[in-house]
């Protein structure tokens, strides 16, 4: 999938089925922003998240994979899964 101009460069295609978005991450003092992209580089949602496990490390390599969405996000890095919470979906 050839990324679009409005995205971030570092942002990372992760396909659906049907379809796919793009994922950018980025560490907001104790919190993640994480901003899904449409395939046309629309924004879909852009959310502060928190992490809910230890170990991850923004500036190695990793990749955004299942379940992956507004409220969720999973981020695969040296084989362990990191999930993401929408913080919004804590204070409910």
């Amino acid at each position: 999938m050839k990324k679009p101009l409005n995205t971030p460069p570092n942002s990372q295609w992760l396909s659906g089925i049907g379809s796919g978005s793009w994922f950018h991450i980025q560490k907001i003092g104790e919190l993640y922003r994480i901003r899904r992209f449409s395939p046309n580089g629309s924004v879909e949602c852009d959310k502060k998240f928190l992490l809910t496990n230890k170990g991850f490390e923004i500036n190695n390599e990793f990749e955004f994979t299942y379940i992956s969405h507004c409220q969720k996000c999973t981020i695969k890095q040296e084989g362990r899964l990191y999930i993401f919470l929408s913080k919004d979906k804590l204070e409910l």
